[in-house]
């Protein structure tokens, strides 16, 4: 009986070493997709008002034009760290006047450990930015308003539609550069 209870507990030794083993190998294996936002920050600003005592003097009567775009570039700065940059330019005008001229270009570091390659770009592209634009909004916001405007309040960005029209976009241009016939 003594000879039973001595080898149990090495035998019990080497099964929970053989489980530790296994089961770390599974971990490793089957770890699930970690993605998170590791920094953001202002990249550039700028902001430029041009004539402001007449800029404001048209303002009072007529309301400013506004020609806003957005940009968006993506790339990897380490192993599975990438850098999403927000680019807003936006330009005023009374009638003819530029009013200010605002650009932003508005950064975050993310973390994407084992994403599917499929979904990286759409990542990238969709829900990075969607996670910093309202802390660029904000920055447009307080930037014009303390440049002596209205604070500039954007609408919130589709960019899923955005990231869609980009796709087709270049889908078009290889269309066509196949399309393109040498004599």
């Amino acid at each position: 009986m003594s000879d039973e209870t001595e080898n149990k507990p090495a035998e019990n030794a080497e099964n929970t070493a053989e489980n530790t083993a296994e089961n770390a190998t599974e971990n490793t294996e089957n770890e699930g997709v970690q993605i998170g936002i590791l920094g953001q920050y202002i990249k550039d600003l700028s902001f430029e008002n041009p004539t402001p005592a007449q800029t404001l003097q048209k303002l009072s009567t007529e309301k400013p034009s506004m020609d806003i775009n957005v940009s968006l570039n993506a790339r990897a700065v380490g192993e599975d760290i990438y850098e999403v940059d927000l680019k807003i330019t936006t330009t005023a005008k009374a009638g003819e006047d530029i009013a200010f001229v605002a650009e932003l270009v508005y950064s975050g570091l993310f973390g994407a450990k084992n994403l599917p390659e499929n979904t990286l770009q759409p990542f990238l592209m969709i829900e990075a930015p969607r996670q910093i634009f309202p802390f660029a909004r904000r920055i447009l916001a307080d930037v014009t308003r303390d440049g002596g405007f209205p604070p500039l309040m954007l609408e919130p960005i589709d960019f899923a539609a955005l990231y869609q029209q980009q796709m087709q976009a270049a889908q078009d241009q290889a269309t066509a550069s196949d399309d393109v016939v040498v004599n």
